[in-house]
C-alpha cells in the first residue's frame, strides 16, 4: 500500500487518565475514563475518539459512495456508537453501531448505499472479522 497521509499522536500520563496530544497539535485532549468504568468521565475516552473517528470516515466513503452512482444525499448523516465490554480471553473487546439517516432516499437505496460505503470505508475494512459492526439505515 502505497501510504498517502500518516496521523501521529502521543499518549502521555495514566493512558485512559492521561493526554492525548497530535503531532500538528490539532488535536491536544484531556483522557479520562468514563464514569461507566470507574473513571470521572471528565474528558474524552479512546472509544469516544473511535466513534468520531468511524462516523466521520463512513459518512465520508458514503458520500464517495454516493457521488460516484450520481445520487445526492442530501441532509444525510452518519452517527457512530462504541461499545467496550469484557471478552472471553480476560480482557475487553469493542462493539459497533453506525446508524445512517438519508431522509431523501427510500430505505432500500439508502441501506444499498450504506452496505456498498461499509465495503469502502477504511474503519469497516480495519475492523471487519475484528470486532461486531452493525449498519442501520434510519427514516429519522
Amino acid at each position: 500500500m502505497a501510504t498517502i497521509y500518516t496521523a501521529e499522536a502521543l499518549s502521555t500520563g495514566a493512558g485512559r487518565n492521561g493526554h492525548v496530544r497530535s503531532s500538528e497539535g490539532i488535536l491536544d485532549l484531556d483522557m479520562a475514563a468514563p464514569k461507566e468504568m470507574g473513571g470521572s468521565g471528565a474528558g474524552a475516552n479512546p472509544e469516544l475518539l473511535f466513534a468520531a473517528g468511524y462516523a466521520a470516515c463512513f459518512h465520508s466513503a458514503l458520500q464517495g459512495v454516493a457521488r460516484s452512482r450520481k445520487v445526492s444525499l442530501g441532509d444525510s448523516s452518519v452517527g457512530a456508537r462504541v461499545g467496550i465490554g469484557p471478552n472471553d480471553a480476560g480482557g475487553y473487546a469493542l462493539t459497533v453501531h453506525l446508524e445512517v439517516v438519508i431522509p431523501d432516499l427510500p430505505h432500500d437505496q439508502a441501506q444499498e448505499l450504506a452496505d456498498a460505503a461499509h465495503q469502502v470505508c477504511p474503519y469497516s475494512n480495519a475492523t471487519r472479522g475484528n470486532i461486531e459492526v452493525t449498519v442501520a439505515v434510519s427514516d429519522d
